[in-house]
């Protein structure tokens, strides 16, 4: 029988006067029992108690979690977030089953999360205290979680816990990071990386450019993109692609997509071959363009590697 994975977390709750839990903070998360529990606990103790003004209350929370099991609690399922955006797992290595049943929708507030139905009752005692509502969702800003190592990150607002950002990469201002997707080296991000997505080493998603995910209609196919791989501003894929690929900009291919292989065997009648999308998926070394003369998508193999990050932007 194969040993349950699991990671255990000390941390802050915050809980709304219904009662419902609103979130939870962990400082760190520890793949084996910390053996320090009780010292961490009293240590988090000194920030728990009321806050009258979002009508919650801060309590310590200390957990252990089954990453193959399916979460069970809204304690539980930050625990997950945070262990994704600790780099203690990778995307797509944990249960994240129901995920959303129990992460309830909460106004965000430079002061902290707080209840939606107190954030409107209370809005003139929000104000004279210089409290403002900065956003309505289910999932917060990474930063106000977890500031990760050796990355730079222009608007804070779009990346949201639970995104895996590894050291030395850049998320520039247009580029958006969900939950559970992420970088697995230094890449540039100045395009959307949407749930599930995993972006290799040296890679670079340029301005505007999309890549589907399994949340917005890309099926059950987990796209990921190689290492030193281009994905062209305002370009888009609901394909894998392998190492070394360039998308031309502004070009959208997905798994249904006619490609035309340039360099592909000649067909009876003296054309060329085409196959879908999805036949392309996940190799490396290509090419996708679009025929400015006949309008095709064209796909051709590159020799050589792909797009070369700068070093001293990305150090």
């Amino acid at each position: 029988m194969t040993a349950a994975r699991t990671v255990w977390g000390i941390g802050l709750s915050t809980i709304a006067g219904d009662g419902t839990v609103l979130d939870a903070w962990f400082p760190e998360v520890r793949a084996v029992a910390p053996s320090d529990q009780d010292a961490a606990a009293s240590a988090l103790q000194q920030h728990a108690g009321s806050d009258e003004r979002r009508n919650v209350t801060v309590e310590v929370v200390g957990l252990q979690i089954d990453l193959d099991a399916a979460p069970a609690s809204t304690s539980d399922a930050y625990l997950r977030l945070h262990a994704l955006s600790h780099l203690v797992v990778r995307p797509n290595e944990l249960n994240l089953d129901g995920i959303f049943g129990y992460l309830p929708t909460v106004a965000w507030t430079n002061a902290g999360p707080m209840h939606p139905n107190d954030a409107a009752r209370l809005r003139p005692a929000l104000q004279r205290a210089g409290i403002q509502v900065q956003g309505l969702d289910k999932f917060p800003r990474l930063t106000d979680y977890v500031q990760p190592a050796g990355v730079r990150i222009a608007d804070a607002s779009r990346v949201r816990l639970g995104a895996y950002l590894s050291p030395g990469t850049t998320v520039m201002h247009e580029g958006f990071v969900n939950f559970n997707a992420g970088t697995l080296g230094s890449s540039m991000v100045e395009g959307r990386i949407s749930q599930g997505v995993v972006v290799g080493d040296g890679s670079d998603i340029g301005g505007g450019a999309s890549i589907m995910g399994t949340l917005s209609g890309g099926g059950t196919h987990r796209v990921s993109i190689g290492a030193r791989t281009l994905l062209g501003a305002n370009a888009g894929i609901g394909i894998s692609l392998g190492d070394d690929c360039v998308v031309e900009a502004g070009l959208y291919v997905t798994a249904g997509s006619k490609i035309v292989v340039v360099d592909g065997p000649a067909t009876a009648d003296g054309g060329r071959t085409t196959v879908k999308g999805a036949e392309l998926s996940g190799r490396n070394g290509l090419l996708f363009r679009r025929n400015s003369l006949s309008g095709a998508v064209e796909v051709v193999q590159r020799t050589g590697v792909g797009v070369t990050l700068n070093e001293a932007l990305h150090a």
